[in-house]
Formats: C-alpha cells, structure tokens, sequence
C-alpha cells in the first residue's frame, strides 16, 4: 500500500506529496527495468562520478529528475488535465546516459566492446526513450524526454548559475558598448608642432 505512494502522480503531487519528484526515481515497473537501470546508474554513474565528483554527479542525477518530474506534474495537471502513476528509474538512466555520451563529445568510448563517439551514445539513450514511446505511448516517456533535454541543455550551456554568469557578462559588454557610442576618439594632427616634452625623456 506504502508503495503507491512512491511513484509520480501529477494530482498527488499538487495536493502535498512533493517526495513524489524524489521517490519516483527510484521506482521501476518492470523486473528488467529494475534490473537495467541500476546497471546504468552503477557503471555510467559510477564513471561520472569518479571524473566529475561525488557532488555534481549526486547533482545532475538526482536533480534533472527531479526537474522533470516538476514540469511532467505541470504539464499533465494544467495543460493536458491528466492523471498518471511515472516510474522514474528509466529517467534517472536516461540522464546518467546521456550525460555521460555529451561529455565525452567527438571522444571514443566502449559500446560494448565497440568503439563510438561519446555523442553517438549519447544519441543511443535518445533512441531508447523513442522506442518506448513508439510502443507505449509518448505520455509514458513525457519525464524522460524532459530530462534528456534538461541533461543536454546542462552539458551544452553549463549549470544555471554558469548561465546566469553568461548573461550577466553579455549585459555588462552591452551596457558598456552603449555607453561609448558618445565617446570620441582624439587624434592630433601630427603636422602641427607639438609643444609638449612628452619626448624628452
């Protein structure tokens, strides 16, 4: 009974249950899915963890869901006014999958055994969460496709406080920039004598 609280439910979560956006992460409603996706999570994440550090890797992994989980809750309850239980286990994979593809870029990495560019696994992931939707309906893998976008705006653009640095940065250089259009340049014509010492030195 404890356990159909666990999973995410848009109208649970707008009536109190906020742990729903955590909890739901580690829910699966398949055997292979439990199964499949603690795989991923222990090597791809395990990986991430040991180049990135235990707190971004905590970061990204739980708070892309988390994420996707909010905007799933907002879109199914006010937008398409529809109710659901999401398991998040396959969300959490894709993150960690898609996270650890972009940040390898152009680089080689394994697929089992085969070697491709850290971009094409990323595009691997996607590909999973395509067929699931093909076969089990786009609304199943709304979280999913949220945090793989989430997850590649993350690796493409950096955190939300890079971002926020970013912008800070173009708006000084416009201000700046607008502030000099009045300014003049003054350039002396160098056939008039010059009674300054400036050259004696």
């Amino acid at each position: 009974m404890a356990a159909n609280f666990l999973p995410l439910s848009p109208v649970s979560v707008t009536r109190g249950a906020i742990w729903q956006l955590l909890s739901y992460q580690f829910i699966s409603f398949t055997p292979l899915g439990v199964l499949f996706d603690a795989l991923i999570v222990w090597q791809i994440g395990g990986a991430l963890e040991s180049s990135w550090g235990t707190r971004r890797m905590l970061g990204l992994a739980l708070g892309i869901p988390a994420i996707a989980g909010a905007l799933t809750v907002v879109i199914c309850r006010y937008v398409l006014n529809v109710d659901g239980a999401f398991a998040g286990a396959e969300v959490l994979a894709s993150t960690v999958w898609v996270a650890y593809g972009l940040a390898h870029g152009r680089s080689q990495i394994s697929f089992w055994g085969f070697p491709i560019s850290g971009n094409l696994f990323a595009g691997i992931g996607v590909l999973f969460v395509v067929l699931n939707a093909a076969f089990s309906g786009w609304l199943r893998v709304l979280p999913d496709a949220l945090a793989i976008a989430l997850a590649i705006g993350y690796l493409r653009l950096g955190s939300p406080r890079t971002v926020l640095l970013r912008f800070q940065s173009w708006r000084f250089r416009r201000q700046l920039k607008a502030r000099s259009t009045h300014l003049k340049l003054i350039v002396k014509d160098r056939n008039t004598p010059d009674d300054s010492d400036r050259y004696l030195h």
